[in-house]
């Protein structure tokens, strides 16, 4: 595992691309060690580790056959990090937001869209840039999610532990999730959820059912369910169906991203609507990233992609947390802002 963590730092050294990853529940590290500069075009027939963003910019493909694996067993004597204390507001950044919400539900009541996601993007100096001791730290506290650290010269540096699967495909069968709703998690408290809530993670639901129609056959969802991810829970259902084409992938991830989780609906209206009034660029966050037609711990065809979310962007001594929660007829502009603060808090533990 040394090792593996030593090529992570001369990879940086020399600028070439590379993804450091552990799936859910693993105790598995993979990296992806691309071994030149070279840019290569994302082949959705091909092999190798995708990174690809919201809306706008590059998706940068890193090919098997030009990289070198190596693959460890987790074993870090890393304690695990306290809460941080809920960071001071930024008033101007609190009113801008609260006043989007405002702008958003009102779209909403309007008929214009069933669901928006709005985001935002908070900066967090670093005293220390330690990129492989906070990685660390996010792989041993985020179990349950997928654990990543990707560079590209032009993507640049990012970490996350997502919890939100976009799609996973093996022998023809596809699965994937619907992720809605968040609460604080509290230990020895059963999440109870709100309309509003269940409400948000049905339009998920139904839009990827509705969306797969063409490409599967003999869907199957679960009931409803809360899912633990950190120190935040969500209401969860899984989908899984067969492909009727096995050459259809390219065209069922494309279908997918950006899910209504991160996006809202109707998903093309509402991608326009986000792009024009966040203003800020989302770049990297709510995309998705993972194996593409390749297991890079068995060298099996599979693919295994999530969307990028909790998750944050390193620029010298500064962390970019970009955060974002589901708007509704019935959200409050208040609450909504401080379900942001929270989600910040999964990668301020780690910062």
């Amino acid at each position: 595992m040394t090792h593996l963590f030593s090529r992570l730092k001369e990879q940086l050294q020399t600028g070439f691309p590379f993804a450091v990853y552990s799936k859910p529940g693993s105790t598995i590290i993979n990296g992806v060690f691309q071994n030149d500069s070279s840019i290569h075009a994302v082949n959705y027939n091909g092999s190798g580790f995708v990174f690809a963003p919201f809306a706008l910019g590059k998706t940068v493909f890193i090919p098997a056959h030009a990289a070198d694996i190596i693959s460890a067993e987790m074993d870090l004597d890393v304690n695990i990090p306290d809460a941080p204390l809920q960071p001071a507001i930024d008033v101007n950044a609190k009113s801008h937001f609260e006043k989007l919400v405002v702008q958003s539900v009102a779209a909403i009541k309007s008929g214009a869209f069933q669901k928006l996601v709005l985001s935002r993007k908070e900066l967090v100096h670093l005293a220390e840039a330690d990129v492989v001791a906070i990685f660390q730290k996010l792989l041993v506290t985020y179990p349950n999610a997928f654990r990543y650290c990707f560079y590209d010269p032009q993507a640049g540096l990012w970490m996350g532990a997502t919890p939100e699967q976009l799609l996973k495909v093996e022998n023809h069968t596809l699965h994937t999730v619907a992720l809605a709703g968040t609460q604080l998690y509290k230990a020895g408290e059963e999440a109870v959820w709100e309309e509003k809530e269940r409400q948000e993670q049905k339009f998920v639901t139904d839009y990827i059912v509705s969306e797969l129609a063409d490409y599967t056959a003999n869907v199957d969802t679960t009931e409803p369910y809360t899912f633990r991810a950190g120190n935040i829970v969500h209401i969860k259902t899984d989908i899984s169906a067969e492909l009727k084409d096995v050459d259809s992938l390219y065209a069922v991830i494309n279908t997918l991203h950006p899910t209504p989780a991160v996006c809202g609906l109707p998903k093309s209206n509402a991608k326009e609507y986000l792009l024009a009034n966040e203003d800020y660029d989302r770049e990297y966050y709510a995309g998705f990233l993972g194996e593409l037609n390749h297991d890079f711990a068995i060298g099996q065809p599979k693919t295994d992609l999530f969307v990028n979310l909790r998750c944050m962007k390193i620029q010298d001594d500064t962390a970019h947390l970009y955060i974002g929660c589901g708007i509704t007829t019935d959200s409050d502009p208040q609450k909504e802002f401080l379900e942001t603060v929270n989600k910040s808090m999964t990668m301020r533990k780690v910062i």
